[in-house]
């Protein structure tokens, strides 16, 4: 007989019959880590097949992740984090960031200070836009019954499939030196468009409209609060 450390049941084999708790665990090794980076990477179930289901059907593989399956695709926010990684990871050695998102002031303010840092952080930046997308895409698709935490998730996947087509593009001009970024951000923004559309429903064009107007806004509000709470935070400093 064996009590188990999470909930205490006495239990004589391997594992705890009511939480799954193993008997036990096992030594974290180099065999252990490898496995975890095998299990994270995995086709099948990890961030590969995450990428191929998003890339070639992400409305149906999201709303399926929501309402039906959540073992199939990687967890959102985790999908998300990874994704900003690489972008962020790519941008440092190949220096793309510059010819896509820039921002000039040669003023010492506070609101220039926050655009030089979602300049030179936009993958993270991104995921705080998501949320004012999420917000204006709540408020174009209500009638869906999906809560904002719900289009949250969707959100994750959609906008971190657009970090990794920043990357590729990121990658390709920093190998051949053509600036190709104006056209990773055309293809971004179609590809988050046509993504959100899909997923509330697909044979509908008026909701790719929509949703191309959700992101449109989405940005421009970020955009907006980052230079509101800038002014307001000078503001304060000179009085």
């Amino acid at each position: 007989m064996t009590n188990c450390r999470t909930c205490n049941l006495e239990f004589t084999s391997k594992f705890c019959p009511n939480c799954g708790q193993p008997e036990q665990l096992k030594r974290i090794d180099g065999h252990y880590i490898a496995h975890e980076i095998q299990h994270i990477l995995h086709f099948e179930r990890g961030i590969l097949f995450t990428i191929k289901e998003l890339f070639t059907n992400p409305g149906e593989n999201i709303r399926n992740y929501l309402l039906v399956n959540r073992s199939r695709l990687v967890k959102p926010i985790i999908f998300i984090i990874v994704t900003s990684l690489i972008y962020s990871i790519c941008s440092s050695f190949f220096h793309f960031e510059d010819g896509y998102v820039n921002y000039l002031d040669n003023q010492k303010t506070t609101t220039s200070t926050i655009f030089k840092w979602i300049q030179g952080h936009y993958g993270y930046a991104n995921i705080i836009m998501g949320i004012f997308i999420a917000l204006w895409t709540k408020l174009f698709f209500r009638k869906y019954n999906f809560n904002i935490f719900e289009i949250l998730i969707l959100l994750c996947f959609v906008m971190g499939m657009g970090m990794l087509i920043y990357s590729v593009f990121g990658i390709i001009q920093g190998m051949t030196h053509y600036n190709v970024m104006q056209i990773a951000g055309i293809v971004g923004f179609i590809y988050v468009t046509w993504a959100i559309g899909q997923f509330f429903e697909k044979g509908k064009f008026f909701n790719y409209v929509k949703a191309f107007f959700a992101y449109v806004l989405g940005m421009i509000t970020s955009a907006l609060s980052a230079i509101i709470i800038g002014n307001t935070i000078d503001i304060f400093i000179k009085h």
